[in-house]
């Protein structure tokens, strides 16, 4: 398994016109609930009430900021946050540390989050918002604090009307009366339907969590999550819970099977040429794109881009040769889905990455079909290594003579079986681009190699790596069985 070689070409750079910046208003309140309290005397006397609720607002600052300006912070009457904000491109987001703070003396527990999805709905519907690491449930005890994340984000994926170019959002915080942190009224179930059995969320460790990055999707994370699943009578493991319903799986082995594996090029030599594909530059060592897309094709810096009116030779393959030899059963469970095939870009000149920059650059082209490949996201989401911060970061642990595991988890995790690379790997689905080199014959690969679970960039004619198949399940299997464990898969009935 070799390492990238990096070559620089001259080449000028495109400049990327911006018709506007998106203005945001956020207003942030907390909807205070307090608990009737009442009693009888039927003795001559007085009663008196001494307890305190006092639950506000204390701060909010900026945490990340790209290509985002914030024109206005003020909080308001303790309970009313206002954020303004300009987005400036596609892909910019701005991350926001608030802390509420709990100065009274009742205990206290957060019965509710509103607005977030309702506001998302909205047009114009690039403009994303949404609240992390705080939930329904979450006590608030007096004299503590919690700091939380308000993030909004221009989705490069969603089409917007230049005459429309800004979204007042609301979202409410509403804290309860609680006994020691317990609610006093009843509170959701902290969990997450899959498929008809209540899946518990986990903030650490090894399980399913919140995806950070998309609200209302849950990605399972860990080296070791109780996520797989009986499919066409083979192991696959979930990935996601997406916002859709669906869910995203991926076969637990390479195909055929790990024990002997078949490596296959992402895009065999000259299976593109650039009379069709403008963008294939450098056809005898193949093409990063995953499918034929309308119109153009270019990186999320747009310095290089052409057409890719022919699919790549894996993408033929997963969906003319492998999907047929599916069973009856297992076809009839598959939901044909929209996959993201942009590139993925390795900002290996400004150093300014981030997964939310990695998640925009696989957006700006999709494919609809049913059998792809895993995203760079995905690998990036899975592993709870807070090192793990964006695609650039992995590259560069994976470009050091000793290897670092940043980003490991249960997809880079395989038995090392092939003794001549060294290692086992398997291709993604997107495309790779660097800040310094025209790379329009590259892909992003995820491999476990010396014994470190990798990912990286290599050449997409090159037959190292394998195939793992990725599919989606419709919204309305069922599942009739099993714990998730390896040894007692989820079923569906």
């Amino acid at each position: 398994m070799r390492k990238v070689e990096r070559k620089r070409m001259n080449s000028e750079h495109k400049k990327y016109f911006l018709v506007g910046s998106l203005c945001i208003d956020i207003f942030l309140m907390l909807g205070i609930g307090y608990a009737v309290l009442s009693q009888q005397l039927d003795i001559n006397g007085t009663a008196q009430i001494t307890s305190n609720w006092k639950i506000l607002f204390t701060s909010a600052e900026e945490k990340e900021m790209n290509n985002a300006t914030t024109t206005r912070k003020e909080i308001t009457d303790l309970t009313t946050l206002t954020l303004d904000v300009n987005l400036t491109q596609p892909g910019a987001s701005a991350t926001y540390d608030v802390v509420v703070e709990n100065q009274g003396d009742l205990d206290a527990v957060l019965s509710s989050i509103n607005g977030a999805n309702e506001n998302n709905n909205k047009d114009p519907k690039a403009i994303k918002v949404g609240v992390e690491n705080i939930k329904v449930g979450d006590p608030l005890l007096a004299t503590e604090s919690k700091t939380f994340q308000v993030k909004v984000y221009w989705d490069a994926n969603v089409d917007f009307n230049e005459t429309n170019m800004s979204k007042e959002i609301e979202i409410t915080l509403t804290y309860e009366q609680s006994d020691d942190g317990v609610p006093v009224g009843p509170i959701p179930s902290d969990g997450v339907d899959m498929g008809g059995q209540n899946v518990e969320l986990v903030t650490s460790g090894d399980g399913l969590y919140e995806d950070q990055y998309e609200d209302g999707r849950y990605v399972y994370r860990g080296s070791e999550p109780n996520n797989y699943i009986q499919f066409n009578n083979e192991l696959w493991r979930i990935i996601a819970k997406e916002t859709d319903g669906t869910y995203k799986i991926i076969r637990d082995e390479i195909l055929p099977q790990n024990a002997n594996y078949t490596p296959m090029a992402y895009d065999v030599e000259n299976h593109r040429l650039t009379e069709n594909n403008t963008y294939c530059t450098n056809p005898q060592w193949g093409c990063g794109v995953f499918a034929a897309v309308s119109g153009t094709f270019q990186t999320p810096d747009g310095k290089y881009s052409g057409t890719v009116t022919e699919d790549s030779s894996i993408k033929e393959y997963l969906n003319n040769t492998y999907y047929p030899t599916l069973n009856g059963t297992a076809k009839t469970q598959v939901q044909s889905h929209t996959f993201n095939i942009g590139s993925v870009q390795f900002l290996d000149v400004s150093g300014n990455d981030s997964i939310q920059k990695n998640i925009a650059g696989e957006k700006m082209y999709q494919w609809t079909g049913n059998v792809g490949l895993v995203n760079v996201s995905d690998l990036l989401r899975a592993s709870t290594n807070i090192a793990c911060t964006s695609a650039t970061d992995e590259m560069n642990a994976v470009m050091q003579e000793v290897l670092k595991e940043t980003c490991g988890s249960y997809l880079t995790t395989m038995s090392p079986i092939n003794e001549e690379l060294g290692g086992i790997g398997y291709w993604t689905m997107n495309a790779f681009s660097a800040e310094s080199d025209d790379d329009s014959y590259r892909v992003w690969y995820a491999a476990f190699y010396q014994g470190v679970g990798v990912f990286g960039g290599n050449d997409a004619y090159v037959d190292y790596y394998g195939a793992r198949p990725v599919l989606y399940l419709k919204s309305d299997i069922e599942i009739t069985g099993g714990d998730g464990t390896k040894g007692n898969p989820f079923v569906i009935g």
